[in-house]
């Protein structure tokens, strides 16, 4: 039942997402987030990727499509730090689960670790896997995991993604998550400044992970109690609109409430995607380092063609199930 309500929140948040300049934290968001982080890259590596940027960008959603269709990839993409004080209100889950995954296996077993989300150790996995990559200078795989690792680096940087309550469903707030991660970019993302400076080397990928979900996890309180109070102080008429998608007649939250609950959140959804941005090309960079500093410029632009196209294949090659869907309640 909870990968099906998690398939249901998916499907829901990007079915109904105009995909424009501007639009939410959904597929054009994770293309914006990569396409941003290319350019905090030093000048060794920024020629690599820039040159690169459209493939980089493009695949930067390709964890999304196979989310529901592959074994072992939905767990990837979040972690409900909370289940493990479920029952304890005044116990830290981060004290509580043990930051290196051998440590957390023995205490709490694997299968509870894939129930209840493995993103912060997947970020990790996926920089070394990217490292091999850069050691062995496999550039399809380096293209590939350059835009893959971006996308679970974008969802750890979500603080609906760090929870069991990540709809509201468990407050009476369903449909926050589509608020949050949607509406509000939506919106004001247009406004937002994407200067971050350069990226940075990180001596410890794990910890950064960790770190990233952490300070996600602390803004949680933030983007629930501030949409409840606003809430209580506006009638459903005034919380709620309807604008026209297309051919649909869409019930949204109205520009009104989300301006209030913007402005409460004092620039928390552009923080959280700057932070997603450095992250993205400080690991890209780490992994590069680690791996020796390659010279990545000794390929053809030919080869570099043909290594795309292939990828591209390989993709379009996999078919996945159909999700089901349901009307979204905002």
């Amino acid at each position: 039942m909870k990968l099906l309500s998690r398939i249901i929140v998916l499907f829901v948040c990007l079915s109904t997402i105009p995909l424009k300049a501007g639009a939410p934290w959904g597929f054009f968001a994770h293309k914006r987030i990569n396409e941003l982080a290319v350019f905090t890259l030093p000048e060794e590596l920024f020629g690599f990727y820039k040159d690169n940027i459209h493939f980089i960008t493009e695949h930067a959603v390709d964890p999304d499509k196979r989310r529901y269709g592959v074994k072992g990839e939905a767990p990837r993409h979040y972690i409900d730090i909370d289940h493990y004080c479920k029952h304890d209100s005044a116990c830290n889950p981060f004290d509580l689960v043990p930051r290196r995954w051998n440590d957390a296996v023995e205490k709490f077993s694997e299968d509870t670790l894939m129930e209840y989300g493995i993103v912060p150790w997947h970020i990790s996995n996926m920089t070394y896997r990217l490292t091999k990559a850069f050691e062995e200078k496999n550039i399809k795989r380096i293209l590939r995991t350059s835009a893959e690792i971006g996308h679970y680096i974008g969802d750890a940087h979500v603080p609906l993604h760090t929870t069991e309550n990540y709809n509201g469903q468990l407050s009476g707030q369903y449909g926050i998550h589509g608020f949050w991660e949607s509406r509000l970019p939506e919106l004001y993302e247009p406004d937002y400044d994407f200067f971050v400076g350069k990226a940075n080397y990180v001596e410890s990928p794990l910890d950064k992970a960790w770190d990233v979900v952490e300070a996600s996890h602390n803004a949680l309180d933030s983007v629930l109690r501030f949409e409840k109070e606003l809430t209580e102080e506006y009638d459903e008429d005034d919380k709620f609109s309807y604008e026209e998608r297309g051919r649909m007649l869409i019930k949204v939250y109205s520009e009104e409430f989300s301006n209030a609950y913007h402005q409460r959140l004092n620039g928390q959804v552009e923080r959280r995607m700057k932070e997603a941005v450095i992250t993205i090309g400080s690991l890209w960079y780490t992994a590069w380092v680690n791996a020796g500093q390659p010279n990545l410029d000794e390929i053809s632009p030919e080869e570099m063609e043909n290594l795309k196209e292939e990828i591209a294949k390989e993709n379009e090659s996999k078919e996945l199930p159909e999700l089901r869907k349901r009307e979204h309640d905002n």
